[in-house]
């Protein structure tokens, strides 16, 4: 069933947040955070729950006002030179059921002004979780080939992230997948408009990137030794 979440007030709200980053005016205007941001944000955490499912049972869809699958939108300012206190986005993650941060394989969604995106896949894992994945890679180079540039995924999605300057400990320079094995992050990424997130498809539309990326994540999960 077609279901509208978002409105464009939801963007009119970061715009001015932008402009108003700080925390009289957001507390002036908390009113409007909870009724275009944060409370369709959790209705759509809450709808996503069925079909992701259906992609993956280890995947979660919390729809909980604190610690589930919605970010805050408070910015961690305590080691931070930039002090402005709220984000200029919201985010909502679906990670798997064996990660507790933002650092799990997880499907993601990130609305903001100008800049929306949907991203799949393990955002900067710890040194030693990087190294368990370029070992994957380098063991089954055609299985990645086939996960990570595959017409259905590499249509849509495009692989990013930062990447280390030189190869990692025990690898060539001239290895056929040096740029792979290089990477810190291994996460893909597609753009989507404000025209998506405001209309009735966004439900149906987020589903099928994550539906055609089940194949990247299912190789992410195995490689780091969790169900898929």
């Amino acid at each position: 069933m077609s279901k509208r979440y978002f409105t464009p007030k939801l963007f009119a709200f970061l715009k001015d947040l932008e402009e108003n980053n700080d925390r009289d005016w957001f507390k002036a205007h908390q009113d409007l955070y909870e009724n275009y941001v944060r409370e369709p944000a959790l209705d759509f955490i809450n709808d996503f729950a069925a079909p992701l499912k259906k992609i993956s049972p280890h995947f979660v869809a919390d729809s909980r006002t604190v610690g589930g699958s919605l970010f805050r939108i408070q910015r961690d300012t305590r080691f931070a030179k930039d002090k402005t206190p709220y984000k200029l986005n919201t985010g909502m993650q679906f990670r798997h059921i064996a990660g507790k941060d933002a650092h799990a394989p997880g499907f993601y969604m990130h609305i903001q002004p100008g800049g929306s995106f949907v991203g799949v896949g393990l955002w900067r894992p710890e040194t030693k979780t990087a190294y368990v994945i370029r070992e994957a890679i380098a063991d089954d180079p055609a299985r990645w080939k086939r996960a990570s540039r595959s017409r259905r995924f590499a249509d849509s999605m495009e692989l990013g992230g930062d990447s280390l300057k030189r190869p990692p400990r025990g690898y060539d320079e001239d290895h056929p997948l040096i740029d792979d094995l290089k990477r810190k992050d291994f996460i893909a990424s597609t753009r989507i408009t404000q025209k998506v997130i405001v209309s009735d498809h966004l439900m149906e539309d987020f589903t099928d990137i994550c539906r055609r990326s089940a194949p990247f994540m299912k190789f992410l999960c195995e490689a780091v030794g969790v169900q898929f």
